[in-house]
């Protein structure tokens, strides 16, 4: 079952930022992402789209929530994409994902020295199940811990895991003539680090070998 995606524009100001002489390309890509494959614990909207990093672009936020409890949110993050028609040096190429995930850990799984390597595993693995070419991939793998004193020491210590990531998706065939990267397999795979992050089990058939972590306590809200 796939979420309900909102429906996205090339507008200026609004999520494609890109008033209406979009060029195909870019038309073909917002096309792709309205059509992804989510699953439907994955809740998607528009946002603004940034207007300085590319000539065209657009936004979506994504939360996570419990199968159980729909009011509970266990992870949550962006997912930006860019396009510029004459390319840009450091994307080598003409299209660039720009992604945010996060989601709060238990103490005693933050605490594990391999976890920056074996979540940054998770969205490369991702990528290629679903056939995602890319390439200049880049990002960090963040964690970050907070303890409480005076009158909110009654909270328990609380440690965010933070994923950004960019990288610039390929086309499955360069050879083809007008050969386009297919961006819903780029936002459907980004969306199952999001589940891995949030700790949900793989779906049944999805192909995927990764244990995820446990389900956890919900992020404050972007």
């Amino acid at each position: 079952m796939a979420a309900a995606r909102p429906r996205m524009t090339e507008g200026p100001g609004g999520p494609g930022g890109g008033g209406d002489g979009a060029p195909p390309p870019f038309k073909h890509a917002m096309a792709a992402l309205n059509s992804a494959h989510t699953r439907p614990e994955v809740q998607l909207s528009a946002l603004p789209a940034p207007k300085r990093l590319a000539p065209f672009s657009c936004a979506l936020s994504a939360s996570v929530v419990d199968p159980a409890d729909e009011s509970s949110e266990l992870a949550d993050g962006r997912f930006v994409l860019l396009h510029d028609p004459a390319g840009q040096e450091s994307w080598q190429g003409t299209f660039r994902v720009v992604t945010l995930a996060r989601t709060d850990l238990e103490p005693e799984i933050a605490g594990d020295p391999l976890l920056p390597e074996v979540t940054w595993s998770w969205l490369t693995g991702a990528l290629e199940v679903h056939s995602a070419a890319y390439s200049d991939s880049s990002g960090t793998v963040t964690r970050s811990g907070s303890s409480y004193f005076g009158g909110l020491d009654e909270r328990p210590p609380q440690t965010e895991l933070e994923i950004r990531a960019s990288w610039t998706p390929r086309p499955e065939d360069p050879a083809a003539p007008e050969a386009l990267p297919d961006m819903a397999v780029h936002l459907t795979a980004w969306s199952e680090l999001l589940c891995q992050c949030a700790g949900l089990p793989p779906e049944p058939g999805d192909g995927s070998s990764v244990v995820s972590l446990p389900k956890r306590r919900g992020p404050q809200p972007l």
